[in-house]
């Protein structure tokens, strides 16, 4: 009687140990988005880098440069290691998983492209209006609007705070910062430039973050494996 007890419950263990395995197994797919959540904040936070630089006109422009294209690589470099990490980890998915994964991709493209629809149609608004300072306003709006749906569709709960704080940031903008600054001689595009920089350092803070999430569920895979 105790034997079979005994037997039971090193059966129960072994049972309670796969499935901790299985659970604390990260796939492949998992890390690999966060590697490609990180290249695109690197891309468009260097973009909208370039496009603050650009409101200084000309004003530290080389150093300002150099920075923003180092911060890009940096993160580049980082989502790429992702990546080729991600290479190692296993791939197995359930039908189910193929077909959410395929819906996902659908709907990313669906938003990306009603984003670039919406921004197209807010400078033809704009420039309508003869307001051309307002495009980078209502650029960094729209594209703060897009996180919301993409924290639902990849359910990542930082695109919320993403989000909030690129709606945030013109509106403030708008309403405490002057269209323009003079320093000294030298005239600076000040909505341009605010937003542009903000918007750069919202983007490429939320790249570290994906990285580092990335990076943690390596360091679970690993002591699973162990």
């Amino acid at each position: 009687m105790s034997a079979a007890i005994q037997l039971e419950r090193v059966t129960n263990t072994k049972e309670q140990t796969q499935s901790i395995t299985t659970i604390s197994t990260i796939p492949g797919a998992a890390v690999r988005g966060n590697g490609f959540g990180v290249l695109f904040m690197a891309f468009f936070g260097t973009l909208w880098a370039y496009t603050g630089i650009m409101g200084l006109q000309g004003w530290g422009e080389p150093l300002l440069l150099v920075a923003a294209v180092t911060v890009g690589i940096a993160l580049f470099i980082g989502g790429g290691s992702l990546l080729r990490a991600s290479r190692r980890l296993t791939n197995q998915v359930s039908k189910a998983d193929v077909k959410r994964g395929n819906r996902m991709g659908i709907w990313f493209n669906i938003i990306f492209a009603a984003e670039g629809l919406a921004i197209g149609i807010s400078i033809a608004v704009c420039n309508a209006a003869s307001h051309s300072e307002l495009i980078p306003l209502a650029a960094a709006i729209i594209v703060g609007l897009h996180f919301f749906p993409l924290a639902s569709l990849f359910q990542v709960r930082l695109y919320h705070f993403t989000g909030a704080l690129l709606c945030l940031l013109p509106i403030l903008t708008w309403l405490f910062v002057p269209v323009k600054v003079m320093l000294g001689e030298h005239q600076i595009l000040a909505f341009m430039s605010v937003v542009g920089l903000g918007s750069a350092l919202i983007l490429w803070g939320t790249g570290l973050t994906i990285w580092l999430m990335g990076k943690r569920l390596l360091s679970v895979n690993t002591i699973s494996q162990r």
